[in-house]
């Protein structure tokens, strides 16, 4: 159950719609389910806004699609599945509705229509960067936000950055995503004066070091306002830049879109 649903059910109470009782049964539903080899976190929705994610990898398909059937029959929808290979999405397809993405990795089980609302710009330094870019836009698109991708944007051209400077500087959030030096989270955090999220990629040649190099250097930016994310982690920064996207006190103007865009 998540907040949304809570509130439905305790407005039916107000309405006269739904006794007391039938509404204390709903939220008392085990906060956890144990089906041996998970415990699914029914009420992380309630908790913390956002339902449990499953992340795919070490898992087996008839483990996913176990999981992910468990959390439909309790109301789950839009259940991001990270890290999932196309050999395991096509398994659990069978089994659950599924939308897969195969450059980020990225499934979403019972896929809903829905509003999403504010403005998260993910820019990428190059190409090779988007597998990553998309796992951070299609988290941040799957909460609820609303996403702008700005691609290949890297410091090697920075006019390309500069020509979408109405963008960047209306965003509530930034998700920049480089390998190589990692550059491109710097001058973003220069120009913008919404918080910024570094993602650095392993993208890049031996003295790259898997990504070390881009790591250390974000970490190190000279521009204020730039925090970071561990290695390739595109989840973590999509799922934190929904969490500010969608901050109280922001003004949420909620534009109607639908769930395959």
């Amino acid at each position: 159950m998540d907040r949304e649903q809570a509130l439905r059910a305790l407005r039916a109470v107000q309405a006269g719609e739904l006794t007391p009782e039938a509404a204390l049964g709903m939220l008392a539903q085990a906060p956890y389910e144990d089906i041996g080899y998970a415990k699914i976190d029914h009420h992380r929705g309630l908790r913390n806004g956002n339902g449990e994610v499953i992340y795919g990898a070490g898992k087996t398909a008839e483990q996913i699609a176990g999981i992910a059937a468990k959390m439909i029959e309790r109301g789950g929808r839009n259940i991001l599945i990270t890290r999932m290979d196309g050999e395991k999405a096509a398994a659990v397809a069978q089994a659950v509705p599924l939308f897969y993405d195969p450059m980020s990795r990225v499934g979403v089980a019972n896929r809903q229509e829905q509003k999403r609302v504010g403005g998260v710009v993910v820019a990428s330094g190059g190409t090779s960067d988007l597998p990553v870019c998309e796992e951070a836009a299609l988290t941040a698109e799957t909460l609820g936000s609303r996403v702008t991708r700005l691609y290949d944007v890297g410091v090697a051209g920075l006019h390309r950055l500069l020509s979408h400077m109405e963008d960047l500087q209306s965003a509530r959030v930034v998700v920049a995503v480089a390998g190589m030096e990692g550059a491109l989270a710097s001058v973003i955090g220069g120009l913008v004066s919404c918080p910024v999220i570094a993602v650095p990629t392993s993208v890049g040649y031996g003295a790259n070091f898997g990504g070390l190099s881009a790591l250390l250097s974000m970490l190190n930016a000279c521009a204020s306002g730039v925090s970071v994310v561990n290695i390739d982690n595109g989840f973590g920064a999509g799922f934190l830049a929904n969490r500010i996207n969608r901050m109280k006190g922001i003004d949420e103007a909620e534009t109607p879109s639908g769930g395959n865009d």
